[in-house]
């Protein structure tokens, strides 16, 4: 889980996000715990501030509400490097330096997310996770439809109420929102550089960076011209749509199937590249924003027991592992930064 805050993360009201409180508690602390009743899920790494996740994950209270180990590792120079060097931290018979993978580790899976998502259900990770190994791939992107999403804009009877507008990538399947989950065999990317960039310019706006950075994958790439052209194309109607203009937003989305979007980042990243869609919602509704922390606020009491009951109706109940019966729960450890 990133819960770092540097380059690509962005402060709130002067606060780095994961720490940000919705409901009484910080945004890692609703995240650490939907992945306490996955069932795929076997232990959880976070990856950040060292001293001050441990002084937020490492009371007694919450590890009391913990099924799973926990690890805290201290944060990198950048996206990249925070989840390459958790996940080889997390391989087996590491040390608190971690290991190089071997061969032994190639088919060795991950999910990465971040930590900001008070609204992520054990549900929906669950469903993620399960349609991820169906898809035999080794890049597993998460999206949500639009419609799953109308959960969360405002309530049209009361001009009051809260509600977060999405930004949404356009395709001739439809519209549909990156929801923050990913599932990935680190060791079967081919171009694990470009994942950072992609993902810092995952909500640009500004023309001019869309075309230079489209320039850059172009000349890296040596003759990706396709990978230029959906980008362009994904990109050019997402402007659209946020402008109102969706009969151009359409036209330009016929151009973009998903087939088509999965086969140029497998290209791009020398990988087995799919998208898998969930229907709850939740987990696509991340805080980048004032916003959208302020809806959050005002929201969570109405959104959060919607989508719980929402997700539990899409996917069914889900196969729970016995809880610690420990008055404390698992052990959380920290990792030293000096063996970084």
């Amino acid at each position: 889980m990133a819960a770092g805050d540097r380059r690509a993360a962005k402060d709130i009201r002067g606060e780095s996000k994961p720490y940000l409180e919705v409901a009484g508690q910080p945004l890692v602390v609703h995240t650490v715990l939907a992945l306490q009743d996955v069932p795929e899920i076997s232990e959880v790494w976070v990856v950040g501030n060292a001293k001050r996740l441990g002084g937020v994950l490492g009371g007694e209270e919450l590890r009391g509400r913990l099924s799973k180990p926990l690890t805290i590792v201290p944060q990198f120079r950048n996206l990249y490097e925070n989840a390459w060097e958790t996940f080889r931290r997390s391989l087996p018979g590491a040390g608190a330096g971690g290991r190089d993978p071997g061969p032994e580790d190639a088919e060795r899976a991950a999910l990465f997310l971040s930590a900001d998502l008070p609204f992520a259900t054990p549900e929906e990770i669950s469903a993620f996770v399960r349609q991820s190994e169906a898809a035999h791939c080794d890049y597993a992107m998460g999206l949500s439809s639009e419609e799953s999403m109308e959960d969360f804009y405002p309530d049209e009877a009361d001009p009051g109420s809260p509600g977060i507008h999405m930004a949404y990538f356009n395709t001739r399947e439809g519209r549909f929102r990156q929801n923050n989950l990913h599932y990935v065999r680190p060791m079967a990317l081919g171009n694990r550089n470009y994942i950072e960039e992609m993902y810092e310019h995952r909500y640009q706006r500004e023309i001019g960076n869309i075309i230079g950075l489209a320039w850059r994958i172009l000349v890296s790439e040596g003759g990706g011209l396709s990978i230029v052209v959906y980008y362009a194309l994904i990109h050019l109607a997402g402007v659209a749509d946020r402008r109102g203009w969706r009969r151009i937003a359409d036209l330009l989305r016929r151009w973009v199937p998903l087939s088509r979007v999965e086969k140029a980042c497998s290209q791009l990243l020398d990988t087995r590249f799919r998208v898998v869609v969930t229907e709850a919602g939740g987990c696509a509704v991340d805080i980048d924003n004032e916003h959208d922390y302020d809806a959050a606020l005002r929201g969570y009491e109405r959104w959060r027991p919607r989508q719980v009951a929402k997700a539990r109706s899409l996917y069914g109940p889900l196969a729970l592992p016995a809880r610690s019966a420990a008055a404390t729960g698992p052990e959380v450890r920290v990792l030293p930064e000096t063996l970084r």
